[in-house]
C-alpha cells in the first residue's frame, strides 16, 4: 500500500480505494462525573424526539461538510445524506434516545433557533454503547457545546445501564481527540478505514 497525504490528512492507498487512520476510544462510565459547565448564555439542549430527526439532520450536515470526516464518510457532507443516515441510525435496533441530543442557539428565546450540534448513540449487540457523529457547527465551537453533548449522551447510555461505551475518531482529528482525552476515553485500537463510496442522490 502507498501512504498518501493530501488535504492535511494521512491515508493510504491500495488499488482504488483509500484508507483512513482512525482510533477507537472507550470510557467506562462506573462513578464518572458527567457534568459540565453550564452552556453560554442563549444555547440549550433538547432531547431526541421523532419531530426533530430534520434539525438533527440539519444539525449534523452544518457540522461535517467540508471537514476530515467527510472525505471518509461522504454522506456526511450532503444534506440529503445526513437525513438518510439520521433515519437509519433511529431506525437500528440498538438506537438510543436518552443517547440522542441536539444543541441549539436562540440569543433572545423566541427567534427561530439555529441547529448548532447533535450526537446520536447505539447499543450494540454486545451491549456496548456506540456514540454515533459528535459535531458542532463550525461558527459555534469552542464554547463548551461538544463537551455538554457529550456528557449528556453518556448519561444517556448510563441511565440505559449502558456501562462501557466506545467510539471512532479519524486520526487527523485532533481537536475531536483531545476532547474525548479530557472526558476520560483511552485509546484502545488504531484501525483503517476505506472511505465510503459519495453519496448520490
Amino acid at each position: 500500500m502507498l501512504e498518501l497525504t493530501f488535504f492535511g490528512l494521512a491515508a493510504t492507498k491500495s488499488m482504488d480505494l483509500n484508507y483512513y487512520k482512525r482510533y477507537r476510544m472507550e470510557i467506562d462510565l462506573f462513578d464518572r462525573d458527567l457534568n459540565c459547565r453550564p452552556l453560554p448564555q442563549g444555547y440549550h439542549v433538547l432531547p431526541w424526539d421523532d419531530s426533530l430527526l430534520e434539525a438533527f439532520a440539519l444539525a449534523k450536515y452544518n457540522s461535517f461538510r467540508g471537514e476530515i470526516d467527510a472525505n471518509v464518510f461522504p454522506c456526511l457532507g450532503d444534506l440529503n445524506g445526513c437525513r438518510r443516515l439520521m433515519s437509519d441510525i433511529v431506525h437500528k435496533p440498538g438506537f438510543l434516545a436518552q443517547a440522542a441530543w441536539l444543541a441549539i442557539y436562540s440569543p433572545d428565546g423566541c427567534s427561530k433557533p439555529e441547529y448548532c450540534g447533535t450526537i446520536q448513540g447505539i447499543r450494540d449487540k454486545t451491549g456496548l454503547g456506540a456514540v454515533q457523529n459528535l459535531g458542532v457547527t463550525p461558527e459555534h465551537r469552542d464554547l463548551g457545546l461538544g463537551t455538554c453533548l457529550l456528557f449528556h449522551s453518556l448519561d444517556g447510555f448510563r441511565r440505559s445501564a449502558v456501562r462501557r461505551v466506545f467510539l471512532e475518531v479519524t486520526a487527523q482529528n485532533t481537536g475531536a481527540i483531545r476532547l474525548y482525552h479530557r472526558s476520560g476515553f483511552i485509546t484502545t485500537k488504531t484501525v483503517y478505514k476505506a472511505a465510503e463510496p459519495a453519496y448520490s442522490t
